[in-house]
């Protein structure tokens, strides 16, 4: 008898599976309300801004310590970082967070949650962990990005939340720069972001576009046959412990591009001539691009976050 069952019950549990994922993942919104929801874009901030940085070791301790240096005085920041970790394991208090200690054993860090829920920050940056393809699969990250972003919202209604758009491994075999033209559409918007716009119509969420920038700067250095200091996009990551290509962490180089980036985006206003020798977190000279270099960066920035209205920034 049970045997004759059984198959009828996994039917059943097949179907309220799909009914509970569809509930969780509501369906795109048409394009007309994307088109709307970003025709519009955010008001310029009136000053410094204090920032919430929620992510891995694609965020660092350096990057946000760069755009403090690009920033308007008065910028502050804080942040909670992990190894690899998605936003389902910093929601979660029982998934634990790999490299918790090491990542956040420095004064910028402060507790997600209790950082949200104080209305402190005038903008949120969430990024979810790469692989993302299985993030999304296995870690809810939709779900988990607009729990988070709701969080933030509840602890202060004007805040600006940002979904931060990183890269995959430069030694991906489906390549990295077809990666980058690819997954921000499939990936980061489809899947993540309107579907957080879905749940919000009224609020949306905005972009901060670091692998287009990584994308559109790579073309350029191609195009140009390089710029003295930056031939390729090895030339932006950084090292391992044996002196090693390291091929997901950006070096210094890497981490001032991305920077700018941040900086743009926030602050709707150009970096075309910010300065190009900073430190990094522990105030140590990071190696710094050349003039060259530092120029194109940040005309590439300004180039890609206008041209691209989900930044929120006038196009």
């Amino acid at each position: 008898m049970l045997r004759a069952v059984l198959p009828t019950l996994l039917i059943l549990a097949i179907l309220m599976a799909g009914l509970w994922w569809g509930w969780l993942r509501p369906r795109l919104p048409d394009s007309a309300v994307v088109d709307a929801a970003y025709a519009r874009p955010l008001p310029p901030p009136a000053g410094a801004m204090t920032v919430f940085h929620l992510g891995h070791s694609l965020v660092g301790q350096d990057m946000p310590a760069m755009l403090q240096q690009l920033a308007p005085i008065g910028h502050d920041y804080a942040s909670q970082l992990g190894w690899g970790t998605t936003l389902k394991a910093h929601w979660e208090p029982d998934e634990g967070i790999n490299g918790f200690e090491q990542m956040n054993d420095h004064p910028r860090y402060r507790p997600a949650d209790t950082a949200l829920r104080s209305g402190d920050y005038d903008a949120v940056i969430l990024t979810e962990m790469v692989e993302l393809t299985d993030a999304i699969r296995y870690f809810d990250s939709d779900r988990y990005f607009s729990k988070w972003a709701g969080l933030a919202r509840e602890g202060r209604p004007d805040a600006r939340v940002f979904l931060y758009e990183t890269w995959h491994w430069l030694d991906d075999p489906d390549g990295w720069l077809s990666r980058l033209d690819r997954d921000l559409v499939e990936l980061w918007e489809n899947e993540i972001l309107l579907r957080d716009l879905a749940r919000n119509p009224d609020n949306p969420a905005h972009v901060i576009p670091v692998g287009q920038v990584l994308s559109r700067f790579v073309r350029a250095l191609e195009a140009q046959g390089g710029v003295p200091g930056i031939d390729g996009p090895e030339a932006l990551f950084g090292t391992d412990e044996q002196g090693r290509l390291d091929t997901i962490h950006m070096g210094d180089l890497g981490n001032y591009l991305i920077a700018l980036t941040h900086y743009a985006v926030l602050y709707q206003s150009s970096p075309v001539g910010l300065p190009h020798q900073l430190n990094r977190a522990d105030g140590s000279p990071a190696f710094a691009p050349s003039p060259e270099a530092a120029r194109l960066m940040q005309e590439i920035v300004w180039q890609t976050v206008t041209s691209y209205p989900k930044t929120g920034v006038p196009q």
